[in-house]
């Protein structure tokens, strides 16, 4: 059986190419995030057929985690989020490889995590996190594809840097994080991690339109979808130079 009879779906009616499948199997995705997000990427990217995962999380599995973070099983109670997922996907896909980093991301320890990967797809559940993510994706010049669920809504975009606005052209980064919990709701999560998905699956592929200077918001309490237009703000203190 050859590799290419797995992802045979992949590619028929109205599905990608053969060369974009195979763009597939050779590319490295960066997720952040093992938790609700993460999840369902991981998920996604491992039917997709993505050659290579990392996942970075500093967090073990706890109890009231299984109401959204779907790829956990519950005899991993207790264990590090990384290396739960890593048994997911290795169970359900082997031919992918994965790298690990258990760490929470700060300002001294990301180079090497970044290093050798140019998409980077945000999974991170706090928002200072994701604000100091969108920082060093422009840095460094990665692709982000950033996501984000409070509730029932949710939102998606794809970040290139020198191309598009960044998360702090959206909105305007707080001078002080405060410590709050939303709300996360396995269909809004899922529907949100998904949509992540496939924004990476489309810059991998060049298949499709990626949401580029282009916030897609679900709100689920109508099963609504709007996509907001945004630009580059000249100000911006993380992007403008």
């Amino acid at each position: 059986m050859s590799r290419m009879t797995r992802y045979e779906r992949n590619l028929e009616l109205y599905g990608i190419s053969k060369e974009s499948q195979e763009r597939l199997f050779n590319s490295k995705v960066l997720v952040m995030g093992a938790g609700g997000l993460g999840s369902g990427v991981i998920m996604n990217l491992a039917a997709l057929g993505v050659g290579q995962i990392k996942l970075v999380d500093g967090d073990i599995l706890e109890e009231s985690n299984f109401n959204r973070q779907i790829i956990h099983k519950y005899k991993n109670l207790g264990r590090a989020k990384v290396i739960s997922a890593k048994d997911w996907i290795q169970d359900f896909n082997p031919d992918i490889k994965v790298e690990l980093d258990k760490i929470k991301l700060n300002e001294l320890n990301y180079f090497n995590v970044v290093l050798n990967y140019d998409l980077i797809i945000d999974c991170f559940d706090s928002y200072e996190s994701k604000y100091l993510l969108n920082e060093i994706a422009i840095r460094h010049n990665k692709i982000l594809v950033h996501g984000g669920v409070q509730g029932f809504r949710g939102q998606v975009t794809t970040i290139v840097p020198k191309k598009t606005g960044c998360l702090e052209c959206i909105m305007q980064k707080p001078k002080v994080f405060k410590n709050e919990v939303f709300a996360s709701l396995s269909p809004v999560v899922n529907t949100i991690s998904s949509i992540q998905a496939l924004e990476a699956m489309k810059v991998i592929t060049s298949e499709g339109t990626p949401l580029l200077n282009k916030l897609l918001v679900f709100d689920g309490t109508t099963s609504c979808f709007k996509t907001l237009n945004f630009s580059k703000n000249m100000a911006c203190a993380a992007c403008s130079n």
